[in-house]
């Protein structure tokens, strides 16, 4: 006898994690494009010292990047949950989202 369904098992609507919780991710498009640039403001640093923009609520982690700066980054890969980013050229001006 085979056991094929229970809570957490397969795609039966509960998450599919191990305890059933596990969170979907959009797999639709993304608001940003790898090779792309984009003007956009740095609001935080990372644990690993990178700073993180956002474009449309998407996260951007930007090499080098610096609490407060607005900058115009190169998308350099882009993943289902964040982008990778450097900065192409630092302004003063506020960035446009």
């Amino acid at each position: 006898m085979s056991y094929s369904g229970g809570f957490g098992r397969g795609n039966r609507g509960y998450g599919g994690g191990r305890f059933g919780g596990g969170r979907r991710f959009n797999d639709g498009p993304k608001p940003v494009e790898t090779g792309k640039e984009y003007d956009v403001s740095i609001t935080e640093i990372s644990r690993k010292g990178d700073g993180i923009a956002r474009v449309e609520g998407f996260v951007i982690f930007v090499k080098n990047g610096k609490v407060g700066q607005n900058a115009k980054v190169k998308i350099l890969e882009v993943g289902q949950r964040f982008a990778s980013a450097e900065v192409v050229e630092s302004s003063s001006q506020p960035a446009t989202e």
